[in-house]
């Protein structure tokens, strides 16, 4: 019995102990806003107040605006290559939507499309934006075309990039990382223990080619993760399992150009041929090498994509 009881310590001290190692070695404190703005805003980030949130957004270029919707743990940066390549031509808008980037939370802690869909209309309308080119990746994607179904008027053509929400998607599970913030207990750990290497897995698993994957662009989605309040955002989102507002992509009426990676593991190619088989004018285009955002792995060709279905 003695033996037993001293065994019984023992475990609870190791156990106590692992813990502890595990919390001093995953923990992060919050980085704050004022330090983040120096390192990812710079001469072209603008804020404008939209439903109660300063909305971190840049501007760049002139002609027909083409806005861009980022993904989920994303920002405006995942699409650097694209403003370079097309702010010649186009004026380019894109934003840091509520919940990531510099923008921070959404105050009411309201993460669904319909949600998402009413800050990305109200900002339009801050902007006098009236008539543009709507374009988006995995999260972006489905606001994108879910507000070119309740907007018809205000989009002219549409581009889905590895887009989310597709109704009859054939995706099983989550993404790890989302299957791990909606455990209890998990959730809560998440906003205080983030290893950056959870966020160096996550970027190699939505890359096709690993050799593109650097450090500054692995740590550029780590510090921003870390901005006030983008922690408790991600595990709100995270919960957030059906989709938003009634519609289906059948009922799309615009142009709409769709690119996919033909690596992408978080949803399957087979949704892109299906949002393409939906669409009655769309053209997809495969890139079987990259991942899940091949307009921030592989910019240069996917730009091109873009700037030939724009200009026909």
């Amino acid at each position: 019995m003695l033996f037993q009881q001293r065994l019984s310590r023992w475990t609870i001290i190791l156990v106590a102990l692992a813990g502890l190692g595990t919390f001093l070695w995953g923990y992060h404190a919050d980085i704050p806003l004022a330090e983040l703005q120096a390192k990812y805003a710079n001469e072209a980030s603008r804020y404008v107040d939209v439903l109660g949130m300063p909305i971190h957004y840049r501007d760049e270029g002139q002609g027909k605006p083409l806005l861009l919707l980022h993904g989920t743990a994303a920002s405006l940066h995942t699409w650097d290559g694209w403003a370079g390549a097309l702010r010649p031509d186009f004026r380019i808008v894109r934003l840091d939507l509520p919940g990531f980037g510099l923008t921070g939370p959404d105050p009411g802690r309201n993460y669904t499309i319909q949600r998402y869909v009413e800050v990305l209309h109200a900002f339009v309308q801050e902007l006098q934006l009236t008539q543009f080119h709507l374009a988006g990746n995995s999260l972006g994607g489905e606001i994108a075309w879910r507000y070119a179904l309740a907007h018809p008027e205000h989009v002219d053509r549409l581009i889905l990039v590895d887009a989310g929400g597709h109704p009859r998607s054939e995706r099983k599970a989550a993404p790890l990382v989302f299957r791990l913030a909606r455990l209890p207990v998990i959730d809560r750990l998440f906003t205080a223990i983030t290893p950056r290497y959870i966020h160096r897995n996550s970027v190699l698993d939505v890359y096709g080619d690993p050799d593109k994957v650097t450090d500054s662009l692995i740590d550029r989605y780590f510090e921003l993760s870390l901005r006030p309040g983008n922690r408790k955002a991600f595990i709100d989102r995270a919960q957030v399992i059906a989709s938003g507002p009634e519609g289906d992509p059948k009922m799309i009426k615009q142009s709409t150009l769709i690119l996919w990676g033909g690596q992408d593991r978080w949803i399957p190619p087979a949704d892109g041929e299906a949002f393409a088989r939906d669409i009655a004018d769309a053209k997809l285009i495969m890139y079987p090498n990259a991942g899940h955002v091949p307009m921030e792995e592989i910019p240069g060709e996917t730009a091109e994509a873009v700037l030939e279905f724009l200009a026909n």
